[in-house]
Order: C-alpha cells, then structure tokens, then sequence
C-alpha cells in the first residue's frame, strides 16, 4: 500500500472516530490554564474553549483517565497548560469537598486527543 494510501486510510479512521464521538454527545475542546490565580480551592485557573459552540466552561478541572494509552503516553501537562491539544470529550457536573464545603464544579472528561490546536483556538489561554 503506498504512504499516500496509507494517511487517506488513517484520514478516514479519525473522522469516523471523531464522527462516533459527536454521535455520544462529546465535543472537540481547547483546555488550559486562563491566568487567573486564587488563595483557596475551588480555583477556576483553567477554562476549556468548546469548538463546537463557541462557548468558554471557566473554572473547569480535566480527567484524563478514560484517555487510551497511547495518548496517554504524550506529555500532556506542559500542551494542555498551554492549550496546545484539541481534546474530545464532555463536560460533567462533579460534586467535590473543599475546607468542608460541597461544590458542583465542571469537568472535561477527556476520551482522546484530535489534533493539535490553532492559535486562534487558543486565545483564552494564558500561555498560548
């Protein structure tokens, strides 16, 4: 099989799996630290661009866990602190306890990595 077949196959394989993974509700988002600094938990330091929609999730925290392995194996926290990564998933509302109080905060649950982003795509981002 020639290199050029080869990357239309693989071209294919992504879109039916990006394809799929808006067909479960999930969305392409630029995740990152926003610059903002706080002195007590919950902080809402880091904020995800859905591109979907246009919209800003402030104060969101990222799980990482369902990624497959081999994304996994990236060096993920400098490229999503920076907002370099297009991550697939979907937003969850999480129950979390800080000094004693409950809070719903939201959370990317992060099923795979899509691509690398674009600049224009990462102007929420302190670090871009």
């Amino acid at each position: 099989m020639s290199s050029a077949a080869v990357r239309f196959l693989a071209l294919i394989i992504s879109v039916c799996a990006t394809t799929q993974a808006f067909a479960d509700g999930q969305h392409s988002y630029v995740f990152c630290d926003n610059g903002l600094r706080c002195v007590v938990a919950p902080c809402p330091s880091n904020s995800a661009l859905d591109l979907a929609t246009g919209k800003i999730v402030k104060g969101v925290s990222i799980d990482i866990e369902g990624l497959p392995q081999e994304d996994k194996a990236l060096d993920l926290s400098d490229k999503l602190y920076a907002g370099k990564l297009v991550v697939v998933g979907s937003i969850e509302n999480r129950t979390e306890t800080h000094h004693g109080q409950q809070y719903t905060l939201p959370t990317l649950v992060a099923t795979g990595i899509e691509r690398a982003s674009r600049e224009s795509e990462r102007s929420h981002c302190s670090a871009r």
